[in-house]
């Protein structure tokens, strides 16, 4: 899940939470921990773990409720077995509301036991939390879309659309085999949707149980990575030339660190400026409303651009990551090569910044090569009022005070591979997390027990506002 800090901490003084008691789990929220439980205990790491199982023992769970076969497809490819997933398919009773589809990535960043205080692939409930790689990071999401068509079955529900759910594997490692890719390529009808919720919105608490802030992502960076390289004859170190492919990469890549991309902003982006800065009483939430009313105020820019994330929301970044050069100790190197790493924001191509890249360093001798794979580059989906009009009446109703901004993420998800279709693609509110980030992607990954109980409770009505 690639998160994003909506609010700081200090900026806030509503948002205290409609759920301040912490009673005993109800029956149906112990029903749904199994699932969780179940998801989390399952290792989907690409090292050591297996999608495919996840996606067959969530499938078993959906049958054992009573949805047929006939509404299950369980996939994988072969030369990935273990990277498989799972379409499922709950009917709604009309023939003209389009179906809304639900996804989740079940795959999960590779954790080590003698790192981790716990088991990693053991869910652990301590101290208010749930304890286990994939708790935050997004098995959580994964098992309540799971859970939400359970209960639909089992109570008789009738949706007006269908309502359809991916699980699937590969978010998580770049160049892996991706599920939803695959279902967009090649599986389009099965997924068809007016609209999918996602990872990537939610809320921000303040480490002690207040909830301050909640999210819904709207649009995304496309990432792309660069190699640069020098080639040079080379020769005997006791002769140094200024001919030196170590020296022209280490300028090229200077370049490209003065190198600004210029500030621009999308509908999404100035919302956020506009709102999230008005919520705060400093210097830098007047400059970002100055920045929505007039992208050109450079002294408002200037003050944004302290913060990184503000910084890498207005823009373009790339950065070096990677390093390799020379051949011997003794010898001038015959080459010398890095990696940059781009985030690219809306509506610029691959293509068109590596043209950039390319005129920022000014020497031919320096090539620039994009590196597979190569993401599509969708625009934003569109601030639609019937998508965060739902959101926003729910979380009037659990977290009174609180609006839902729109956001923008400055990684990414695999909504790219959806929009790329056509299918706008939300990060929804709902589960909160602390400021430290919960240790997603880290050790001792975690959720707050009632984030986890509560945000279940808010995305399934949620779903059941879209569905009716």
């Amino acid at each position: 899940m690639k998160k994003l800090a909506v609010l700081l901490l200090s900026a806030l003084a509503v948002g205290t939470p409609a759920f301040a008691a912490d009673p005993a789990p109800r029956p149906d929220q112990l029903a749904f921990r199994e699932i969780y439980e179940e998801l989390v205990e399952t290792n989907t790491t690409l090292s050591s773990g297996s999608c495919t199982l996840a996606a067959e023992r969530m499938a078993a769970r959906l049958r054992a409720a009573g949805i047929p076969d006939s509404q299950l497809t369980l996939f994988a490819i072969p030369e990935k077995p273990k990277e498989g997933g799972l379409v499922a398919v709950y009917p709604g009773t009309s023939n003209t509301a389009k179906p809304i589809l639900l996804i989740a990535h079940i795959d999960v960043v590779e954790a080590k036991r003698e790192d981790w205080e716990r088991d990693p692939f053991i869910m652990v409930e301590e101290n208010g939390y749930f304890y286990g790689r994939g708790t935050a990071d997004i098995k959580s999401q994964a098992a309540v879309w799971v859970d939400t068509l359970i209960r639909f079955q089992q109570a008789g529900y009738k949706p007006r659309r269908t309502v359809k759910m991916a699980l699937t594997c590969g978010e998580e490692t770049n160049g892996a085999f991706n599920g939803i890719e695959w279902l967009a390529a090649n599986k389009r009808d099965l997924i068809d949707a007016e609209f999918a919720l996602n990872e990537g919105g939610g809320g921000d608490s303040d480490g002690k149980g207040k909830v301050i802030g909640q999210s819904v992502q709207v649009g995304e960076k496309t990432f792309a990575n660069f190699r640069l390289e020098t080639r040079n004859p080379g020769g005997h170190s006791s002769a140094p030339v200024p001919d030196n492919a170590i020296y022209q990469l280490a300028r090229a890549v200077t370049k490209i660190e003065e190198h600004r991309f210029p500030a621009e902003m999308t509908d999404t982006t100035r919302r956020y400026f506009a709102e999230a800065g008005a919520l705060r009483a400093d210097a830098t939430g007047a400059a970002m409303v100055a920045l929505a009313k007039n992208i050109g105020d450079k002294d408002a820019e200037a003050i944004v651009n302290s913060d990184p994330f503000l910084h890498s929301n207005l823009r373009t970044t790339c950065v070096a990551t990677l390093l390799d050069g020379g051949h011997a100790a003794n010898a001038l190197p015959q080459r010398a090569g890095a990696n940059i790493n781009c985030r690219i924001f809306p509506g610029h191509s691959i293509e068109s910044i590596r043209d950039e890249l390319a005129k920022v360093i000014g020497d031919p001798g320096v090539t620039v090569t994009q590196l597979p794979p190569k993401r599509p580059a969708p625009p934003a989906p569109p601030l639609d009022p019937k998508i965060i009009g739902p959101m926003q009446k729910l979380v009037d109703t659990y977290w009174p005070g609180l609006k839902v901004i729109p956001s923008m993420a400055n990684g990414y998800t695999d909504a790219t591979f959806l929009g790329a279709v056509g299918i706008p693609t939300y990060g929804i509110p709902g589960m909160w997390g602390d400021p430290d980030g919960n240790g997603a992607h880290g050790l001792n990954e975690r959720m707050e027990v009632k984030s986890v109980y509560v945000g279940r409770d808010y995305m399934f009505d949620l779903v059941k506002a879209y569905a009716d």
